[in-house]
């Protein structure tokens, strides 16, 4: 390794060391307005649309975001917009259709978790089962928004991949444990400005330095599809991703913290809206890394291919920390899901029920250690990001869309009708991904099937418990 080599790598580390240091110091700044567990769950109900619009945008820009679509920009091409523009349009009708409504039930309940909001529309056993079922899948999540930080590390500071996810795992954990959602919504606040700066900055004078929109053109492949928007990656996208982000119980939770239905509107609309503009950048980061190296062996060291080679130094140093940014901000939505659904969900509900205040607090943040431990060793064995987020948007989809979105509309079914749903929706999921029946045809897609038979299940045993008092009596002689 050369002297200039060397003096790259030591500035860059040197931002992100300080990056992270400022970011925690911000946290511990920020936490001391933590009042108890309403602070550290729902920020006191207090989230006005501009904290909304950031935290919201902060954890939907993370590892599938920026390293997996990168990535699949760099095999797919352009169609890989689909990534992130399907959560933006999953954002959408979270601001317009499901957040206020679950709001107003969540405000009214004193709901704190998805699981409160499971338990009062069907019962106990439903939120036992979600909330096992979240639990695992959290970590594989966490997981994957760790292993973009360490592939990213590892690629442009020439360090083993542990040691990102180590680091990415510490300021995580120490940030958000510090004051939970309080905390993190004004973190994020600042993670965004790097982010969406180093974006708008790296992103154009990459493609400059690479030679432009032909030089792109003509380092794609031979294929005609790379350049086809509507590619068939687009639709499966869509079905996987866009019921996930309408659903998901951290984004759901964060909703709980605005502090009316029209900061939802408005936060989580705009933020919407932002995705679809920036679903652009990472296909088109992927497709610029071609021009430097036709052949990677990973897609997915697109990113950190373009940061390495196709920026200057000082640009570079911030474009690793608008990623890092990206990673850590989604990483502690997957971390605040997690601790809060064990302490909250379990310990709180099973097993301590008359655990005060303080008890279910230090439980949540001890939850948070641990899972910011586990996630780390589990992102040093699971090979790629996109295989980890594709198994738990599929399963997210499946398991909660329907108990979701139908308990907003009727209170009449009940714990079998979720149960069951839930059963037969995974089931088909792994049933058909098992099959390879999604490479038939599109239209077995199984994240779309298992959704399908979710539903299906759901209104079949509702109408087999209607009370026999509900059936229309049949007509004289009939």
């Amino acid at each position: 390794m050369n002297v200039d080599l060397r003096t790259v790598t030591a500035i860059q580390l040197v931002v992100l060391v300080l990056y992270s240091a400022v970011l925690i110091g911000f946290a511990f700044f920020v936490s001391r307005r933590v009042r108890g567990s309403g602070s550290f769950f729902v920020a006191d109900r207090e989230l006005r649309p501009a904290l909304v619009f950031s935290t919201f945008l902060a954890a939907n820009i993370g590892a599938g975001s920026i390293i997996g679509a990168s990535g699949l920009g760099y095999s797919t091409g352009i169609s890989a917009w689909w990534w992130v523009g399907s959560a933006g349009i999953g954002s959408l009708l979270l601001a317009l259709w499901v957040g206020p409504r679950i709001w107003r039930v969540a405000k009214e309940h004193d709901l704190y978790t998805a699981g409160d909001y499971l338990e009062l529309r069907y019962g106990s056993p439903v939120r036992a089962l979600v909330a096992s079922l979240l639990w695992l899948l959290t970590l594989v999540i966490l997981a994957a928004q760790l292993i973009a930080m360490s592939q990213i590390v590892e690629w442009v500071l020439g360090v083993p991949r542990w040691v990102g996810a180590v680091l990415g795992g510490v300021v995580m954990t120490t940030y958000f444990s510090a004051g939970g959602l309080l905390t993190s919504a004004w973190v994020n606040m600042v993670q965004l400005v790097i982010l969406l700066a180093g974006f708008a900055i790296g992103v154009p004078m990459a493609l400059s330095i690479a030679g432009g929109w032909d030089a792109v053109v003509a380092a794609a492949p031979a294929d005609p599809a790379y350049f086809d928007f509507w590619a068939q990656t687009g639709v499966i996208f869509f079905v996987l991703i866009v019921p996930a982000f309408i659903v998901s119980p951290g984004l759901l939770q964060k909703a709980f913290g605005a502090v009316d239905e029209r900061a939802i509107r408005i936060g989580v609309g705009l933020q919407g809206v932002v995705l679809l503009g920036f679903a652009f950048a990472p296909p088109l980061v992927g497709m610029i890394a071609r021009v430097y190296a036709p052949e990677l062996p990973n897609p997915e060291f697109a990113v950190p291919t373009v940061l390495s080679m196709g920026l200057p130094t000082l640009f570079g140093a911030l474009g690793l920390a608008a990623v890092f940014s990206a990673e850590l901000s989604s990483a502690d939505a997957i971390l605040f899901m997690l601790s809060t659904s064990l302490s909250k969900d379990i310990y709180k509900r099973y097993v301590a029920p008359d655990a005060d205040d303080a008890r279910v607090l230090s439980v949540a943040r001890r939850a948070a250690v641990g899972g910011g431990v586990l996630g780390v060793l589990l992102a040093v064995v699971i090979p790629t990001v996109i295989d980890s987020l594709t198994v738990f948007y599929s399963i997210l989809s499946v398991s909660l869309f329907v108990p979701v979105v139908a308990g907003l509309h009727t209170r009449r079914p009940g714990v079998p009708e979720a149960v069951a749903a839930i059963g037969v929706g995974v089931t088909t999921l792994f049933a058909v991904r098992l099959s390879a029946l999604g490479e038939i045809s599109r239209w077995f897609d199984p994240t779309a099937l298992g959704i399908a038979a979710s539903a299906v299940t759901f209104a079949v045993v509702f109408l087999m418990r209607r009370p026999r008092s509900e059936v229309p009596d049949p007509e004289p002689g009939g």
